[in-house]
Parts: C-alpha cells; structure tokens; sequence
C-alpha cells in the first residue's frame, strides 16, 4: 500500500528552523525558491557569476550569493541545475561546501542514481519532487493550493530525514494535495521511462506518424494537424480529468469502438517489447552515460535531433495555424 503523506503528517518548523541554499533559479529552482520563502523559510539562492537568472531572483526579492558561498553559507543544499550540470557544480566546489549534519536535496534523483554524485558520509540525503512544472507549483501554491510530489531518502545520517523531507514538501505547498513516498531509484528509473516511452518520445513520435501518414495520403496538411495534434489536448485533458474510461465515456461512440479495435494495432505487444528494452536500458545505466557521454562529447548528435524536430512539417503548419488562434498563448523558449 501506497504511504502518501498530507499536511497533518509534515512539522513546516522542521526546515523553517534551517537556513536553506537552492542552487539554480530555472522551472524548479524559482519555485522552491519562492514557495519556502513565502512559508517563512530562510533562503538564499546560489548561481554562478554572470548567471543570467540572477536579475530576476533579485528583482523578487531573494538574496542572491555565488553558487558555493550559497552552499557553505547554509545546512540544507538543495541543488536544482540541470541534471547536466549537477556534477560539474558539485566537482566545482559544493561537494566541499557540505559538511556534516547538513542536508542534501534534489529535484531528481539522476546523478545520485547513476552515481554522478556520491554524497558524503554523515549528511542526510533526499529528494522532494513536484509532479509539475515549477510555474504551475508556484502558482497553485500562491492560490492556496499544491501540486502532488514525491519525497524519498538516499542516506539517513540523522535519524530524522524523512521527517525534514516531509516538512520541506510541505513548505513547497506539497502535502496540500499529498506527497507519496519513493525511492531514488523508483522516481528516477519511472521518471526516465514516463518521459521516454509516453509522455515525451511516444506521443511526439505516435503524432508525427499519424500526421505523415495523413499527408502522404494526400490529405490537408491543416486538416492533419487538428486531428492528430490539436485536439490531443481535448482527449489528454478528459484522461487527466477522470481517467481512460471517462474520455471513452465522453467521446463519440464511434471513437470508443475505433479505439478498442485500432489501438491494439498500433500500440501492440511489439511495443512493449520495445518498452521493455527501454526501461531495461535506464535500469542498467546505459541510457544515463550514453546521455551524459553525448552532452559531455558537445551534443552535435543531440542539436540536430532538436534541429530536425523543429522543422517537421507538423511543427511548420502548426506554428501558421496557432498564429491565427488568439485564445492560444503561444510560449517562447524562455518562458
């Protein structure tokens, strides 16, 4: 049975009797910045010299230190850069910030995993995780509300860490909707595989098909893109709603029937083979190093994925076809 943890079981005096350093001010950083401030925490925010974020975490009224005098200069370290940069920082000198008695906290249990990171003996080691965006975790939290998270613990040096964990989730407005208790190696194995085989790589990669077999037939390319990418949002947002079996409920009965009889011919026991082969690869670290070896070696095969992506003809159509649909709020890369 599931633990899940709610604000009746977290002490917010916990980590407001802490003085906190989150390293990064990106998605995550910004709201865990903000949230444990605005419940009455002690935070600095740690960013290296010349950091571009460091203008807006001044300008909402954080004080702003260098990455490793952030890190000495607090007990709990809560490092939130990209997993890509997480080892650099830590080789680059927060790994002598910490000492014992501290905490060290992250966003992702990825370089603890896979062994980019090895904490040091006598440091209480967990990881408090909200199952959103960092925008959305801030803007519920300042409407009283909370996203789901996760909580887990690496190493228990004092006795008392998951009882800092809870109390860290709850100042982020967590266990306002609930906070379920994992492991490192469960968040960061089904996190990589979530965002592998569905959430990411197989729903951009099942729309690109289908818009492609679509305009091969010699359909509308416009015509397309509403039936395989626009109105994904109808069918995602009656799944989140109340599950699978309420978007059946809801969409026309032919729908229903041609996905009980089409589905299983596109999404089939051969992939789940391929499912199988890609948990497998982020079970054994091979996903991981092959990940770290690819930004480490300079990303060429990395920039030409994102360069072709961005010209794929349903992007094309789509970036037309938004123009011309105001009630769309159309994101730039840095929002």
């Amino acid at each position: 049975m599931a633990t899940i943890y709610y604000d009746q079981d977290a002490d917010l005096s916990l980590i407001q009797g802490r003085k906190v350093a989150v390293l990064g001010y990106g998605s995550q950083g910004h709201a865990h910045s903000l949230n444990l401030r605005d419940s009455g925490v002690d935070v600095r925010v740690g960013l290296r010299p010349g950091s571009t974020s460091r203008a807006r975490a001044e300008e909402q009224g954080l004080r702003v230190l260098d990455t490793n005098d952030a890190a000495a200069e607090a007990d709990v370290i809560v490092i939130l850069a990209p997993d890509t940069h997480q080892k650099g920082m830590w080789e680059d000198g927060v790994r002598e910030a910490v000492e014992p008695g501290n905490a060290l906290v992250f966003g992702h249990g990825f370089n603890v995993r896979y062994g980019f990171i090895d904490p040091p003996e006598g440091v209480d080691v967990f990881l408090v995780a909200p199952k959103s965006p960092g925008h959305i975790a801030r803007r519920l939290y300042e409407q009283g509300q909370g996203v789901p998270g996760l909580v887990a613990v690496h190493q228990d040096a004092s006795g008392n860490t998951l009882e800092l964990g809870k109390s860290y989730a709850a100042a982020l407005g967590l266990t306002r909707a609930g906070v379920l208790q994992t492991t490192f190696t469960e968040e960061t194995e089904t996190d990589l595989f979530g965002e592998q085989a569905v959430l990411c790589g197989g729903i951009s990669h099942l729309i690109q098909a289908g818009f492609e077999t679509l305009t091969e037939a010699g359909y509308q390319p416009e015509a397309a893109y509403f039936e395989v990418l626009h109105e994904t949002k109808l069918i995602v947002d009656m799944i989140y709603e109340g599950g699978i079996s309420w978007m059946r409920h809801s969409v026309s009965t032919t729908a229903e029937y041609g996905d009980y009889v089409s589905g299983p011919r596109v999404i089939n026991e051969s992939s789940k083979e391929a499912m199988k082969d890609i948990l497998a690869e982020i079970q054994d670290g091979s996903f991981a190093n092959r990940f770290m070896d690819e930004i480490e070696g300079g990303g060429e095969f990395f920039d030409s994925k994102r360069t072709e992506a961005k010209n794929h003809p349903v992007e094309v159509v789509g970036r037309e076809l938004r123009a011309m649909m105001p009630f769309i709020e159309t994101p730039t890369e840095d929002h």
